[in-house]
């Protein structure tokens, strides 16, 4: 549908090259958009950007560590140069240390928060120049049900992701007179790396996570590409500061 159709658009999507974000860059070449790839490992966006090409996706890659205020910009910039414009942004960049609170290292704390919180907030800010002068764009932030669910062993974690639900809100309000819509997505259990990861570390996750979800399986990255495209699109215009749950049922319980 033409209200879905992303042609002509520019979209760059942090922590896009493997997992949920490959997953969402590749969705939005696919509705026509020209993406910019951005990770920290130069490898890993190289593979991921001749698998995209190699299915006819015109895609380019920026390596950068986001934690820092100038890597933001020079990968906005970076896409103003490959592409000639930013239409969306997708801040899907994240870490996590599984441990409990009092665990946890000053370190450890800052690092998860400067990933996951301060990147999204520092590309957000970098964006909005070109957003603003070409009169509108859209950003997604990625979040997650730990934005609306405790767990002892991801305090960094839920907090980074909690604060990144309130900047989405905050910025929907602050930038709507620019006709830049600000909306996060929630995923549940996703199979990924992160995913692996957790099973392998929080004993009986697997049982309580799968017997608590009427959809009783895990997610797949490929089911947050209708969302991501539908926050991306003129579809979403009259949509901001909004979050959606995509999570096959699992917080209906609340």
């Amino acid at each position: 549908m033409e209200m879905f159709d992303l042609s002509g658009k520019v979209a760059m999507v942090t922590g896009a090259n493997g997992g949920i974000g490959l997953a969402m860059a590749t969705a939005l070449g696919r509705a026509g958009a020209e993406v910019m790839i951005v990770g920290r490992n130069r490898e890993k966006c190289e593979a991921a950007v001749k698998r995209l090409q190699g299915g006819g996706l015109r895609v380019t890659y920026f390596a950068a560590d986001l934690t820092g205020e100038a890597a933001c910009r020079d990968a906005v910039a970076a896409t103003l140069s490959s592409f000639g414009r930013l239409d969306i942004l997708v801040n899907c960049a994240g870490i996590t240390v599984r441990k409990q609170p009092e665990d946890l290292t000053l370190d450890e704390w800052n690092s998860i928060l400067a990933t996951n919180l301060t990147a999204g907030f520092l590309c957000s800010q970098a964006a909005l120049p070109a957003m603003r002068e070409q009169g509108g764009g859209k950003i997604v932030n990625v979040g997650s049900m730990h934005m609306l669910f405790a767990a002892s062993h991801t305090a960094a974690y839920a907090a980074s992701k909690g604060g990144l639900l309130q900047l989405t809100k905050s910025l929907a309000v602050a930038w709507a007179k620019h006709n830049v819509q600000v909306n996060a997505v929630l995923p549940g259990y996703i199979e990924s790396e992160l995913l692996q990861s957790a099973l392998q570390q929080v004993p009986g996750l697997e049982q309580r996570v799968l017997g608590r979800t009427p959809a009783a399986r895990w997610g797949r990255p490929e089911d947050l590409e209708g969302a991501v495209i539908f926050l991306a699109s003129q579809a979403s215009n009259f949509i901001t500061g909004a979050s959606i749950v995509i999570d096959g049922g699992y917080s209906i319980y609340g």
